[in-house]
């Protein structure tokens, strides 16, 4: 696809040639969010077409939807270039949007927030920045201690450690492998088909059109981890029941002490083994990345999944946030 050019600036197509240069800028900033690799941006790009460009010494990564310009992330890079860049990026965003409503920078790290921000008060959702920008507090990642993921211990964690021991005890012939694409790839989306038909038979008619609408970025996401798998530098597991994939899940290292887990499905009949292969992969992560802990991303905004992930009680919970023109 060709690049765009706004302004004097080229916005280059955001693809896996992206990599390097994406995780060179990503290496100066060292943060734990999961929005902050180039693996987790290039597999949920779905709805959208992204785009990229060197601005002020940062990456900075745009989105066009709809005909609108966005961006994904605020620019990366050292924190005395970030404020140019970004006056630079809302300048280009201007120049084609229909509105300056559609001028956002989208998945802001509150670290970046920094020295822009006149106060981040607790329980306060927007805030003033300067004079010319606000900052809205949206979602956040739910970051947990890898130990205790593994261990389980206490009343807190007794019903995991209940739905795990009773999945080993009925499925002994249960098998953990490590995720090798050529063998496994088809497998993975057959289950991820299967999934989705069991989830459509339980659901609110209500929530289907929501459903549907992820549906189609997880796919996306799934396929493009079986082609690039191994480009992307990924790390997965799989289980087995008398042969058969009933479960997979991958993720990465996004800092020193920090794996993320970017997906996993199981099959939706088969109790406990979601809870069974969420603990074998935290130890997977733990010993290949010397991970002390695991960020799951955020809710997205859906309370049942806001429930699954705080009834393994998070460590911390990293916000994450938007930042408009006034």
């Amino acid at each position: 696809m060709a690049s765009l050019i706004i302004d004097n600036f080229e916005l280059r197509y955001f693809d896996l040639n992206a990599k390097p240069e994406m995780e060179f800028y990503l290496s100066l900033l060292n943060l734990d969010i999961s929005d902050y690799t180039f693996a987790a941006n290039y597999l949920w790009l779905s709805n959208a077409t992204g785009f990229y460009s060197i601005i002020h010494n940062t990456f900075c990564f745009f989105v066009l939807s709809g005909g609108e310009l966005s961006m994904l992330l605020p620019p990366l890079g050292r924190k005395e270039d970030v404020y140019d860049a970004m006056s630079t990026c809302f300048d280009i965003m201007n120049s084609i949007n229909s509105s300056k409503n559609f001028s956002k920078i989208d998945y802001v790290h509150e670290q970046l927030l920094e020295g822009f921000v006149d106060y981040l008060e607790e329980g306060t959702e927007i805030y003033e920045m300067l004079e010319s920008y606000l900052v809205e507090r949206k979602v956040a990642d739910y970051v947990y201690l890898s130990d205790k993921l593994i261990d389980l211990k206490g009343n807190g964690y007794s019903n995991k450690r209940n739905e795990i021991n009773k999945f080993i005890r009925i499925h002994p012939t249960k098998q953990l492998e490590v995720m090798d694409i050529r063998k496994h790839g088809d497998d993975m989306m057959s289950l991820f088909n299967k999934w989705v038909s069991d989830r459509m038979r339980f659901m609110p008619k209500e929530e289907a059109s929501v459903f549907l609408d992820g549906i189609y970025s997880e796919r996306l996401a799934i396929k493009r981890v079986i082609q690039s798998y191994d480009t992307l530098g990924l790390i997965g597991l799989v289980i087995l029941i008398d042969g058969e994939i009933k479960g997979f899940t991958v993720g990465e290292r996004i800092n020193a002490n920090t794996a993320s887990v970017i997906i996993e499905k199981t099959d939706f009949e088969i109790l406990g083994c979601a809870q069974y292969l969420f603990r074998e992969f935290t130890k997977m992560l733990k010993e290949e990345y010397s991970a002390e802990f695991i960020n799951v991303g955020d809710d997205m905004g859906f309370e049942n999944l806001k429930k699954v992930k705080m009834s393994y009680r998070p460590s911390k919970l990293l916000p994450k946030y938007t930042i408009y023109q006034k």
